[in-house]
């Protein structure tokens, strides 16, 4: 009997067949994709492609009504509490207080997941370290740039060590320098922590040769694959050329509205 040597890659996000819709108006109509374990992949679409209701509805903050959502195999739907524990969410809109410190921030909502005083203040510590800031944690939010509020809402989202990250628009409002430290910074976490990552963006520039893509445009998802097999596919060389070709959209689109 043969074993096998190369055993199956584990999948962190598994999105089948879910549609969703606001009235009249179809959200999402059949979007099936995965997002392995250790990788990171981009959910790349333009204003109104259906991004931000995908998110709402893998975190339960909408109820998938048809389809199937798991998270490391737990179905956020009949075991919520086990799929949520695993996802850690960093959405478009700002939520950070801002009249709290980083650690104050960090330490309230660690005692939402269960920390104790001093774990909280261990594991928000850590994280800040871990996202350049440690040397911030007593200032205040307001007196954060841009950049550096999302880097504290990256830790945020990591206070309960979960293995699937989820990236609503990041980047959005950032300068390019602050766009790279945060994308450095998630692809780190791949790297170094083993972490799945969905990255919702319409920035068609942040996405690098090794992602895994995904292309939601209209609520459909028209392409899940590697870079190579989008270029493949369409017949295009570049990424901008492939999406533009495939949405019918103007390239500059992509770098101007959030999604």
């Amino acid at each position: 009997m043969s074993l096998d040597i190369h055993p199956p890659a584990v999948t962190a996000l598994s999105v089948a067949e879910v549609s969703h819709a606001f009235g009249d108006r179809r959200a999402l109509v059949d979007v099936s994709l995965d997002v392995p374990a250790a990788s990171f992949t981009v959910l790349l679409g333009l204003n109104g492609a259906g991004k931000s209701t995908l998110f709402a509805l893998i975190t339960r903050l909408y109820d998938n009504v048809s389809g199937e959502i798991r998270v490391f195999g737990h179905d956020v739907r009949r075991a919520p509490s086990a799929a949520l524990r695993q996802i850690g969410v960093v959405f478009q809109s700002r939520s950070l207080d801002a009249d709290l410190s980083l650690l104050q921030n960090l330490t309230y909502h660690a005692a939402l997941h269960g920390f104790g005083p001093g774990a909280a203040r261990t594991r928000a510590m850590a994280l800040l370290q871990t996202v350049g800031l440690a040397d911030k944690a007593h200032d205040k939010v307001r007196a954060l740039s841009g950049g550096q509020a999302r880097r504290v809402e990256i830790a945020r989202a990591l206070l309960h060590e979960p293995r699937c990250l989820l990236l609503d628009e990041a980047t959005v409002g950032l300068d390019i320098g602050a766009r790279e430290g945060i994308i450095a910074l998630v692809r780190g976490l791949v790297a170094g922590e083993g972490l799945g990552v969905l990255w919702a963006t319409h920035l068609i520039d942040e996405v690098a040769p090794s992602d895994r893509i995904i292309v939601l445009h209209k609520g459909r998802v028209l392409f899940a694959g590697d870079h190579d097999s989008l270029l493949a596919m369409t017949g295009m060389e570049t990424v901008r050329d492939a999406f533009t070709a495939m949405t019918g959209s103007a390239a500059a689109n992509a770098q101007g509205a959030a999604a």
